[in-house]
């Protein structure tokens, strides 16, 4: 079943693709607004190489099976407008991460970020029956905990030092899960959120 967790994923918004290395250059493009990684760790956006480097990364992680990384795509021009991930995969456990997702700012407050998280927790509740997803930000990243808990995702707690940024400062993670028992009314709530948008809304 978890064979198929890195499909294409189709909306009418945007288009999850599974990352390959054409998705490179329109990626590059995409991610230059320095707002987009205000709170990732590293900076992909300073130059061509540091970018290849992230997206590398992103793509031996996915072919290693690891993680799954997705090019979010307009789904009427097929540009690359983002990206997001499945990570912390725990078949034996049917849990996983929803995580390292960004947009370019044209695509913020679109609708485009709702119908990412509806396919994306579709499938893995619906086709991949999971148990559990779980979605982790910088706990001083209040425009990310404000997204996750719009979804509606429950809040679990900070975990104090949880990671250790490029800096060498450390960052304190707060924790959000969304449970199969849960995820009926978190998809109506989206489906009514993407439908206030419009069809086809940008």
């Amino acid at each position: 079943m978890w064979r198929d967790i890195a499909s294409r994923l189709e909306g009418s918004l945007v288009v999850l693709e599974p990352l390959r290395a054409d998705h490179e250059e329109g990626l590059f493009e995409a991610a230059q607004d320095m707002r987009i990684w205000r709170w990732m760790p590293g900076d992909p956006t300073v130059d061509r190489e540091t970018f290849g480097s992230w997206f590398e990364s992103a793509l031996s992680a996915s072919e290693a099976g690891t993680q799954v990384t997705f090019a979010t795509l307009d789904a009427m021009t097929g540009s690359p407008i983002g990206s997001t991930r499945y990570l912390a995969l725990r078949p034996e456990h049917r849990g996983l991460e929803i995580g390292w997702t960004w947009l370019s700012p044209s695509w913020w407050r679109t609708g485009a970020n709702v119908e990412a998280k509806l396919l994306m927790l579709g499938h893995a509740f619906e086709r991949l029956k999971c148990i559990r997803v779980e979605f982790k930000t910088d706990r001083r990243n209040e425009r990310s905990r404000e997204a996750i808990s719009a979804l509606p995702a429950r809040f679990e707690g900070v975990f104090r030092k949880h990671m250790i940024l490029p800096d060498s400062t450390t960052r304190d993670s707060a924790y959000y899960s969304i449970t199969d028992d849960e995820w009926p009314e978190v998809e109506k709530n989206l489906r009514r959120r993407l439908a206030s948008h419009g069809e086809g809304a940008r």
